[in-house]
């Protein structure tokens, strides 16, 4: 296959992601949280224990933006800051009992979502679906 049609294909299809991924989301934020306190929390729930650093690379923001998300976040007692053991300067962040709770929530109602999205699939449908995931996460998602 040509490169550059491949290219716009993958356009198409990380535009696709994007809006499936706001239908699947749909209502799973508590209205107690911002967009970018919940993505946040997404991140950190997926990666914990995850660096400051780190959540500022996964949302492309500022590094003073997302200290202040963050102190909000724990302020709201949805995180947890871990200093580490050999490197002091260094800090871990995870969720608290109250944002896992929280995240819990939100991942039961996107699993209902998705349940009802693919509620018509057959076996061989989820097998395709389960196979294309792995080689996207392995060739073109990769870390």
């Amino acid at each position: 296959m040509d490169k550059h049609a491949l290219f716009y294909k993958l356009v198409s299809f990380t535009t696709s992601v994007h809006r499936v991924t706001h239908e699947l989301t749909k209502n799973a934020k508590s209205d107690s949280i911002s967009q970018i306190q919940y993505n946040i929390l997404e991140c950190v729930a997926v990666n914990q224990p995850i660096t400051p650093s780190e959540i500022n690379d996964c949302q492309n923001m500022s590094m003073p933006n997302t200290s202040r998300e963050l102190r909000k976040l724990s302020e709201k007692k949805l995180i947890e800051k871990i200093n580490d053991s050999q490197d002091r300067r260094k800090q871990y962040i995870r969720l608290s009992n109250d944002g896992e709770t929280m995240m819990n929530e939100a991942f039961a109602t996107i699993e209902s979502n998705f349940l009802k999205r693919i509620q018509n699939a057959s076996k061989e449908d989820l097998d395709d679906i389960e196979r294309a995931i792995n080689i996207l996460q392995t060739k073109l998602f990769y870390e």
